[in-house]
Formats: structure tokens, sequence, C-alpha cells
């Protein structure tokens, strides 16, 4: 059947699909002239009666009330009642789909309903109504609820059959629904209509069983990219209807993954160690972003992401480590590099690969304080006496690089972001304070990002933290050091401070108050 969509108003409201409320009215008795309902004036006035056009629109119309043509206009309008009539007794019932109300057949005689002999009362949500003129074999090829009603009614009545759709949702949605039914390629109409309205118009379709509607809108929404906003509209949708079409596998394929959680844990270790083993600096670096944000617990797309499993992720750090501990030993014995770099590896300057290798642990501390996990690498990188040994000997041009490790973990312990008992705290500081401050100068010069006024005020408040009998050792060293190298050594006078007015100008007053 080759038919065009009728020319219809066009009111506003949102979509769904109809709670749907069918009153069928037949003809009993004459009318007056005056309650005719005069049709609008075709789109074209040329066509000739056995035209497609004149053929598509005997098959449907809308008009807005009796005894007035009407008018195309996108604003909603109230329906002019229609002329009721008595309810004939024993009206029969026809299920309807979840959440409509039953049909209700009256009688009534129509003159046009020979040519239109079924008038759809569409009945908005929100206010609002629109009423369809359509024919019946439209109906009953294509909705499976309205042939029904329409089959039932013709059993017992004839004449023109009034349905009444009440509460919807969207009259322009239920309307363009409507009229797919003329249409022959409703997959071609839906390019024109985008993903966000086919989806709405496949909720209608499903509930009005309108089955070719529902399987072009499931091709249609299975063979597009979807956007962020039409993908969790699918996923609305398909939480409240149940479809047995094929095409809705591939699309629920597509919505959710059937992979358990320990296989995203996996996927999780295995784009960690990607990115860690990653030759092209450029990649590696956006890589980092991308999954650092994935991982991110205030992630956008963390919803019910698993926790990371903290083995896996202290076991690429102890990798990174030992890789660390080779490069050094490798610039302190003058060796060729290892035969288990890669070639592309091996061309590179020796300080390059100690700096990706200082990257790779302080992106890895990045994610771990933000899992807060990261109080056990704190002891891990307090325990690495080899390192430690190698930096004393080490060229400062590159021995640095391990400060910039240190210089994270003081920034984070100083601005509360890493919670660690006293033991840690007092085991990195005591390993770790000294190299960072014969390091403080090159870091300096070579920031790589580093803030170096955050990391001196982090690095007091860190020493803060210890009891005052340890502060008292590691600000000695400070003062030493600042006086001899100046700028070179970073400036803790403001927690040099505060540590003095504790440790005598406040003991003072307490030991006087005690004494009194």
């Amino acid at each position: 059947m080759k038919c065009t969509t009728p020319r219809e108003l066009s009111p506003t409201s949102t979509s769904s699909s109809a709670a749907v409320n069918h009153r069928c009215t037949a003809a009993g008795h004459g009318v007056a002239p005056s309650d005719e309902v005069k049709t609008e004036t075709p789109l074209s006035n040329k066509s000739t009666p056995s035209s497609p056009q004149a053929r598509k629109l005997t098959l449907a119309r809308r008009i807005l009330s009796p005894g007035r043509v009407s008018p195309i206009s996108d604003k909603p309008h109230s329906e002019t009642s229609l002329k009721k009539t008595q309810t004939t007794p024993n009206s029969p019932k026809l299920p309807l789909p979840s959440g409509s109300r039953s049909p209700v057949i009256d009688a009534k005689d129509d003159r046009h309903s020979r040519i239109f002999d079924v008038r759809l009362n569409l009945k908005g949500k929100n206010g609002g109504s629109l009423i369809l003129e359509l024919s019946s074999e439209v109906l009953i090829e294509n909705s499976v609820v309205f042939g029904d009603l329409f089959t039932d009614y013709r059993k017992n009545l004839s004449g023109l059959c009034r349905i009444e759709v009440a509460d919807v949702e969207n009259l322009n949605v239920f309307r363009e629904t409507i009229e797919l039914m003329l249409d022959e390629d409703i997959e071609k109409k839906l390019l024109k209509i985008g993903v966000f309205r086919a989806i709405d118009i496949l909720e209608v379709s499903e509930g009005i069983k309108f089955g070719r509607g529902v399987s072009s809108c499931l091709k249609y929404l299975e063979a597009v990219p979807w956007t962020e906003e039409e993908e969790e509209k699918l996923r609305i949708l398909f939480s409240k209807i149940k479809l047995d079409d094929g095409t809705t596998t591939d699309i629920l394929a597509r919505l959710c993954s059937l992979d358990s959680v320990d296989s995203q844990q996996t996927l999780a270790k295995q784009l960690v160690w990607s990115i860690t083993t990653c030759v092209n600096a450029n990649a590696r670096s956006e890589l980092k972003s991308l999954v650092k944000g994935l991982l991110c617990k205030s992630s956008v797309y963390e919803k019910d992401f698993p926790d990371l499993n903290k083995e896996d992720i202290f076991a690429v750090c102890e990798s990174c480590l030992s890789s660390l501990v080779s490069l050094f030993e490798e610039e302190a014995s003058g060796t060729d590099p290892s035969e288990k770099s890669t070639k592309s590896e091996r061309d590179k300057p020796l300080l390059e690969r100690i700096s990706k290798q200082v990257d790779n642990i302080n992106w890895l501390v990045d994610i771990l304080l933000d899992q807060q996990m990261a109080e056990e690498f704190v002891d891990m990188w307090a325990a690495q006496v080899k390192l430690l040994k190698i930096h004393e000997n080490a060229s400062p041009m590159i021995r640095y690089e391990l400060s910039r490790v240190s210089a994270m973990l003081f920034i984070a312990m100083g601005t509360r972001k890493l919670h660690c008992q006293s033991e840690t705290r007092l085991g990195i500081l005591r390993v770790w304070f000294r190299p960072m401050l014969s390091d403080f100068g090159w870091l300096q010069r070579c920031r790589k990002g580093l803030d170096i006024k955050a990391l001196e005020e982090a690095m007091g408040q860190a020493l803060l933290t210890l009891p005052l009998s340890e502060q008292y050792t590691l600000f000695m060293d400070w003062f030493q050091c600042f006086s001899k190298n100046g700028t070179e050594c970073p400036n803790l006078s403001k927690a040099f401070q505060i540590w003095w007015r504790r440790s005598f100008l406040r003991n003072s007053e307490t030991f006087s108050l005690e004494s009194r």
C-alpha cells in the first residue's frame, strides 16, 4: 500500500506510549447537515481522484472539530466537543497494553463512515488534543490493538468508529507514529526523524502493537551511533518494555556487557601494564590521562565499576622500581643496556629512560592516592635501600629524578591527601628528606610539572606531624643546608618557626602553669 502522511496538527508535549482509552461510536440515526464534518483542502488541489495523493488522502486525515475546516498549526488546541449519544448496553471490552483503559462503544450516525470509518481522538496528558480520521484498513493492517478493536466493533455495529486515546504524553509523537503506518519505507523516514525521536516512536509503536514500526525503529537504532543521552534513553526504555525482535539482541549487546567483575579488573590491570611499557611518549601521556580518568572514583564513568585490585597495581609498581634500580646500576657501572629492553628503548638516552620510569611510578601513585591505597607504597618507597645507596654516588643531573617520587609523597602527606601512621611518616622522612635537600636545586630547574611552592609548604607540614624530638633533628639538617645553599634549598622558615614555638615557648608556658 503506497500512502503518504496526511496534513496534521502538531501540538506540544513529551513522548512515550499513551495510556489508551478507546471509544467507538456507530451510526444509528441521521444527523443535521450542520453537524457534518468538513475536511480540510488537500495539500495539492491539482491531484486527480485516481492519483496516488488522492489515494493517500482517502486513508487518513486530521480534523479539529465538527463543522469547520482544520487549520494547519504548530500550536496545541483544545478539542471542540463532539456530540455524544447514549452508550450501547453490553459494550465489548478489549485487552489493551499495560496502563490502558478499556474501550467503550457508543452508537451514532455519521455520513462520512463510508470513507473515513475510524476517528482517532488523542487527548494529551498535560492538556491539548488531536483528532485523526483514518480508514480502518490502515489500522487493521498495522496495529494489533486498534485493528482488533475495530474488528470487534464491526461484528456488532457499523458506521463511524470513534477511538479515544487518553493520557498521551506527546501528541506529536503519537501522530508521527500513526503517519508511519502510511509509509512503505519507514526506515527512510526515520533517517530524517533522528535517533532521539525514533526511540519515542518505538515506545508508542510497541504500546499499540505496530509491528512494522517496532521492527523498523529497532533496525534503524541498531545501525546508527548514539550519543550518551540517546544511549541512556534507550536503557530506560528497555528497562520498561520487553521486545522479541531479533534486532533487540544486537542493541542490548551494545548497551550492556555480560562480562564479570573479574574480567573488568583484569582489563584494568592490562591497561595499566600496557601504559607503563608504552614506548611512544606522546601516546603514553595521552593514555595515562585517559585511563586515570576512567579509573578515578569521581569519574562520570565509574558507576558500578569495581575497586581496583591492590595487588595488581603494586605488582606494576614493583616492576617499575626494579627497572629503575637496573637503570641506575647501568649508569653507575657504565655497562650496556639490559637485553630485556627493546631496541628502541636501548637507543634512548639513559636520563630519558629513568625519567620514564619515574613518570610511571608517579602516575601509579596518583591512582593509589585516588583509591586511598597509597600508604603501603610509602613503606615500599622508604624501604628502597639500594636506590638510596645509588643516589649517594649518582650524578646530580640523574639522581634528582628519585626525589620527584619523594616530592609527590611529601605533597600528599602535607596536604592531607595521604594518611599514614606515625612510623610510616617517620620512616620516609628519615630516608628521603636529606636527599630532597640535595636535589632541590635540580628540581627547581627541571620541574616537569612540579609545584615548588606547594612542595616547600608540604615538606614543612609533613615535618610538623612528627614527634618534636624527631622534628629537631630534621629541622637542624635543613637549617645547615639552607644557611649554606640559600635558594638551592627549600625554604621551610614558616614551619621552623612553628616548631620553635611549640618546642620552647609553649613548653615554658606549660611548665610555669604546672609549677603554680
